[in-house]
C-alpha cells in the first residue's frame, strides 16, 4: 500500500489533477463613450482589442467587429473569457480607429486603453473606466465592460429577417438598410444583441440568415422583450409555439415606425414592413446533461509494450519499477485515469497492451488483456490497472511494431454495439500510452475515421523524449485528419499529449490539457445523433426554457 500511495502522490504532484480549479465562462460586453478621432473634421472607426496577460506579457485574445464612423460604439461581438477564482487575470482593452481601407492594426490610431482584472468586472458587473491613452486620459472618452456569468444554456436561435417598402433616406439612391437586435433588461436598458450586415441600395432587402445563443438574445427568458430597429425605425414582439426539440415562430410581421415622421405628418402610416421569416430555438444539451442523465463514461487503457521502451529491468527503461518513483506511464495512467473513473459506476476497466510477445506462445500481439484473461480484461478500479500492468511485466517480451489500430478497433467494436441502443448509455474513452510514432499510420488514420462516427474519444499520450511531431495529424488541430481513401472524420475524437510537456506545469494548466476536448466530443457526438439524455435531471429542468 505504501508503493500504491506514492504513485498516487507522484501523479498528483506532477499532473495536477486533483483539487482541480473550478472553471466557469464569462461573457464580456463592451462600449465605449465620447471616443474622438485625430481628425477633428471626422468619426472614428472604432475597434475593442482584449488582451491577456501571461507570464509579463500582452497577448491577443480577441477583438470586436469595427463600427465605422461612431462615437460611442456599442460592439455585438461578446467577449468570452474562463474565469479562475484563484488567479489574478489582467486584461487590457484596447481602442484602435480601423480604417475602411484596411483591418490592420500597424497603421492603425490607438485611441485608449483600460487595464483592470477579471475579478473586479465580475465583482462589479459592470465596470467604466476612463481610456488612457500614454497614461494620460484620452479626453472625457470611457469604456464600460459588462460581465455575465454563462448559465449553461447553450440553446442556440436561427433567425431570419426580411423588409419591404422601406422609406428612401438617401437623396440620390436607395437606402443600404441594416436590422439591430436589442434585449430590454429588467432595467429597462437596452443591450445590443446582433447587427445584421447591410444590405446595399435596396428597399425590399432579405437579410442573410444568423445564428445567436439563448443567453445573449434573452438571459434563458422567452418572455423578455426585445427592440429591433431598422436604422431609424423600431419594432418589438414575442409569440411561440413547441415543436419537440425546436420553437418555432410562424411568421409574422411589424410595420416599422419612424417617431419623427408619425409626429410630423397627420395620415403617417408606416415606414416600411419587417419580416420575421423564420425562427427556430434549437436545444443543445450539455455534458452535464448526459452525465447526470446516466451516461455512463467507458474508460479502457493500452499500453506500450515495444521493445524501443527498454528493458524493463534496466532502470533506464520506461518500464523500469522504482521502488517509490512511478514511471511515466504510471503517472500518466493514475492522472487521466483517476478522472475518468468518478463517471463509471462499476469503475471496472478493461486494460490492453500491445507490441509483445505474450505467453505461453509468445507470439506477438498488439490487443492483449494485461491481466491475461481475455474473456474478462476488466481491472478493479485504476488500482487493479496499476497492479495488472506491474504483474505482467516481467511475463512479457518486449518486442514490436507499433500498431494501435487493432485496440481502437476493438473499442470501436463495442462503441458500436451502443449505438444500437439508440440512448445515451455509455460513451467509450480509450487512452493510448505510447512510448514512439505508431507504424501502422494509415489503419490507424482509417480506424479512427470509422470511429468518429461511434460514441468514443481517443487520448493519446506520448511517453518518453521520442520525437512526437507525426503524431499531431491524428489530433486533427492543424487539418482535418482523413482516411487514406479521403474520407474525412465525421468530427474530431482525438486529444494527442506529449507527457513531457507537463512535468513543469501548473495544475490548472495540466488538469485541462489531459482532457480538454472530451466534453465537447460527447455533446457533439449526442446532440450530432439528435440523441437526448436517458432521464431529465432536476439540474436540467432548472436550466431548461419553459415551453
Amino acid at each position: 500500500m505504501k508503493k500504491m500511495s506514492n504513485i498516487y502522490e507522484s501523479a498528483a504532484n506532477t499532473l495536477g489533477i486533483f483539487n482541480s480549479p473550478c472553471l466557469t465562462k464569462v461573457e464580456l460586453r463592451v462600449a465605449c463613450k465620447g471616443i474622438s478621432d485625430r481628425d477633428a473634421l471626422s468619426k472614428p472607426d472604432p475597434c475593442v482589442i482584449l488582451k491577456m496577460q501571461s507570464h509579463g506579457q500582452w497577448f491577443e485574445v480577441d477583438r470586436t467587429e469595427v463600427i465605422r464612423t461612431c462615437i460611442n460604439p456599442v460592439f455585438s461581438k461578446l467577449f468570452t473569457v474562463d474565469f479562475y477564482f484563484e488567479e489574478v487575470q489582467r486584461l487590457r482593452f484596447e481602442v484602435h480607429d480601423i480604417s475602411s481601407n484596411h483591418n490592420g492594426l500597424k497603421e492603425a490610431d490607438f485611441l485608449g486603453g483600460m487595464e483592470c482584472t477579471l475579478g473586479q468586472i465580475v465583482s462589479q458587473r459592470k465596470l467604466s473606466k476612463s481610456l488612457l491613452k500614454h497614461g494620460n486620459t484620452a479626453g472625457k472618452s470611457s469604456i464600460t465592460v459588462i460581465a455575465e456569468e454563462l448559465s449553461g444554456n447553450d440553446d442556440y436561435v436561427e433567425l431570419s429577417f426580411s423588409a419591404r417598402k422601406l422609406d428612401d433616406k438617401d437623396f440620390f439612391s436607395k437606402s443600404d438598410p441594416f436590422l439591430e437586435i436589442f434585449r430590454v433588461n429588467d432595467d429597462a436598458t437596452q443591450q445590443l444583441v446582433h447587427r445584421t450586415e447591410v444590405v446595399m441600395n435596396n428597399l425590399n432587402p432579405a437579410w442573410k440568415t444568423f445564428k445567436v445563443s439563448v443567453n445573449s438574445l434573452c438571459s434563458g427568458d422567452q418572455d423578455r422583450r426585445l427592440k429591433v430597429r431598422s436604422n431609424s425605425y423600431f419594432l418589438n414582439s414575442s409569440t411561440r409555439r413547441k415543436q419537440n426539440d425546436c420553437y418555432f415562430f410562424s411568421q409574422v410581421q411589424w410595420e416599422c415606425i419612424n417617431p419623427k415622421y408619425k409626429a410630423k405628418k397627420k395620415n403617417y402610416k408606416n415606414s416600411g414592413i419587417v419580416i420575421l421569416n423564420q425562427c427556430k430555438i434549437h436545444k443543445m444539451h450539455s455534458f452535464l446533461d448526459y452525465i447526470m442523465g446516466g451516461c455512463q463514461i467507458q474508460f479502457t487503457v493500452a499500453i506500450d509494450f515495444t521493445a524501443s521502451n527498454g528493458d524493463p529491468r534496466n532502470s533506464c527503461s520506461l518500464h523500469y519499477i522504482h521502488p517509490y518513483q512511478p514511471n511515466e506511464y504510471l503517472k500518466a495512467l493514475v492522472a487521466v485515469g483517476e478522472i475518468c473513473q468518478d463517471y463509471d459506476s462499476d469503475k471496472m476497466f478493461p486494460a490492453f497492451g500491445f507490441g509483445a510477445r505474450i505467453p505461453p506462445e509468445y507470439k506477438v500481439s498488439h490487443d492483449f488483456a494485461i491481466n491475461f484473461n481475455e474473456d474478462n480484461p476488466e481491472c478493479a478500479g485504476i488500482q487493479g490497472v496499476v497492479e495488472a500492468y506491474q504483474s505482467c511485466l516481467p511475463k512479457l517480451q518486449l518486442y514490436g511494431p507499433t500498431n494501435i489500430a487493432p485496440i481502437i478497433q476493438k473499442v470501436a467494436k463495442s462503441a458500436s454495439e451502443e449505438t444500437n441502443t439508440k440512448e445515451a448509455s455509455q460513451y467509450f474513452i480509450l487512452l493510448i500510452l505510447t512510448d514512439g510514432v505508431i507504424t501502422d499510420m494509415a489503419d490507424t488514420r482509417e480506424a479512427i475515421v470509422h470511429a468518429s462516427h461511434l460514441p468514443m474519444s481517443v487520448i493519446i499520450v506520448g511517453v518518453g523524449n521520442a520525437d512526437f511531431s507525426d503524431m499531431q495529424m491524428l489530433d486533427g488541430d492543424d487539418g482535418i485528419l482523413r482516411s487514406p481513401k479521403g474520407e474525412p472524420v465525421l468530427r474530431d475524437i482525438v486529444q494527442f499529449v506529449p507527457f513531457r510537456n507537463f512535468k513543469h506545469a501548473s495544475p490548472a494548466a495540466l488538469a485541462k490539457s489531459v482532457l480538454a476536448e472530451v466534453p465537447n466530443q460527447v455533446v457533439d457526438y449526442y446532440n450530432g445523433k439528435g440523441i437526448k439524455p436517458k432521464c431529465m435531471s432536476e439540474y436540467e429542468s432548472s436550466r431548461t426554457l419553459a415551453p
